[in-house]
């Protein structure tokens, strides 16, 4: 008899685990975990609260996670505690890099003012020629990153004519007051701050070399098995995006206070933006790969990426939205 008790009994467990799994699986699907950065439409949107009356009816809740730049934002994504999130260019092609189970969902319009190459009010540097031998800090991985290679590319010079530090916004910010760096590759707001705070100058922002793209990005696993809510996150961030984009002093009162920021820094921040969140086309995927084709010849990453094979395919239903 112990035997077949032995059995039921395992019988019993097995059972009790797979339900408790199922029940796991079932509250994980019913949050969305969005990670954002302190700019850009997803503040917006928090701020807003549509999204979250949207997805009610669908059961599902939303839960939102700030990340001081893109590459610490894909870290979480890449370990599973967020499941979409917004960076610019050059984060994901790290993340690619490293193995992160990412796809592009979607991404805005170009905003290249919106990140620059700033010095201090009296320095002597007046080009990013003069740069050589100086040393830059910016956030490793992050959007500027891109920058940073293109503005030396377009002024005659090698990447490894200038010395890198890597530091996270806040820390670089004072790193650059104490004067421990000749310069600072920075995105807004914390541009605008610096501008407007610091009186720092512009040496040279992103026109005429980078498109500073941002784009939406899924866990793989999530973006496949809830295509509805991820057409739904898409819709609710293109009509906040466009009506944000004719309306900047409305979205400057909301945003300031969010950002801590004084509002003419932060009314310079929104009007840099670029507006409309649309599925990928060619073009955009085209571009995206001369960055990971570039960061591979710098052995920035240490191997060569497809980006066509992680962006998001969207059911045919999804793809019909506007």
């Amino acid at each position: 008899m112990r035997p077949v008790i032995l059995r039921r009994g395992l019988v019993a467990l097995f059972a009790a685990a797979v339900s408790f799994g199922a029940i796991v699986q079932a509250q994980a699907a019913e949050t969305l975990r969005i990670g954002y950065q302190k700019y850009g439409t997803l503040v917006l949107l928090k701020a807003k609260g549509s999204l979250e009356k949207r997805l009610a009816a669908q059961g599902v809740q939303v839960q939102w996670t700030e990340f001081p730049g893109g590459p610490q934002l894909l870290e979480g994504l890449n370990v599973g505690s967020i499941d979409f999130g917004v960076t610019g260019e050059t984060p994901p092609v790290f993340a690619q890099a490293a193995g992160a189970d990412l796809l592009y969902v979607a991404y805005e319009p170009p905003a290249p003012t919106s990140e620059a190459i700033l010095v201090p009010k009296d320095s002597a540097i007046s080009s990013v020629a003069q740069l050589k031998g100086k040393k830059v800090v910016l956030n490793k991985g992050s959007n500027v990153h891109y920058l940073l290679v293109r503005a030396l590319e377009d002024a005659g010079l090698k990447y490894s004519d200038i010395q890198t530090v890597f530091l996270p916004p806040a820390d670089a910010r004072a790193a650059f007051e104490r004067g421990s760096v000749d310069a600072w590759v920075i995105w807004d707001p914390y541009q605008a701050a610096a501008e407007k705070q610091l009186q720092a100058r512009t040496l040279r922002d992103g026109s005429g070399i980078v498109d500073n793209h941002q784009f939406y990005l899924a866990t793989k696993p999530y973006a496949q098995q809830h295509p509805e809510v991820i057409k739904a996150l898409v819709e609710e961030v293109r009509a906040v995006g466009e009506w944000s984009q004719a309306n900047p002093d409305e979205v400057t009162q909301q945003v300031a206070p969010l950002l801590g920021l004084p509002a003419d820094i932060t009314l310079t921040s929104v009007k840099r933006q670029g507006y409309g969140a649309h599925f990928l086309t060619p073009e955009v995927v085209a571009a995206q790969q001369k960055i990971a084709d570039s960061f591979h010849q710098l052995k920035l990453i240490p191997k060569p990426l497809s980006i066509k094979d992680v962006i998001w395919t969207p059911p045919a239903a999804v793809a019909k939205a506007p």
